[in-house]
């Protein structure tokens, strides 16, 4: 702050021209946005967004292995199995559809691993915080 060139009359005048906010220019009633409106924007963007599930090299290549193939319609389910994990919160998810188990990152939306059910004799699943089963 370069105060010693300008003269000033009081220490108020010092604080009102170095310490106290300038005046910003004002939202205008009319342009500011409520909450319904954010929440509205937030729900588009929500529903906007690619609802389909990415698949990892991992996971394809454990549905090679395994010999599993997804009907057009497991997908959908699938999808929709990570769409109620999402909803409810949950961040890596177990999502069964038939017999098929799929270990779901709900965050970025992609399928880490799979497993069947029927040749598995022992399954144990760690790290995830929730299951939906379509």
């Amino acid at each position: 702050m370069d105060i010693q060139n300008k003269a000033f009359l009081s220490i108020e005048h010092v604080t009102d021209q170095y310490l106290k906010p300038q005046n910003s220019p004002s939202v205008k009633a009319g342009n500011a946005k409520g909450f319904q409106q954010y929440l509205l924007d937030e729900q588009n963007a929500l529903e906007n967004v690619n609802s389909d599930l990415k698949f990892s090299k991992h996971t394809c290549l454990r549905l090679a292995e395994r010999n599993i193939a997804l009907t057009e319609q497991q997908v959908k389910r699938l999808q929709q199995g990570a769409a109620k994990a999402s909803e409810k919160g949950i961040k890596e998810s177990l999502v069964l559809v038939d017999q098929i188990a799929f270990i779901v990152n709900v965050k970025s939306n992609t399928v880490i691993t799979a497993m069947d059910q029927t040749k598995e004799s022992e399954t144990i699943v760690t790290n995830i915080d929730g299951a939906v089963i379509v």
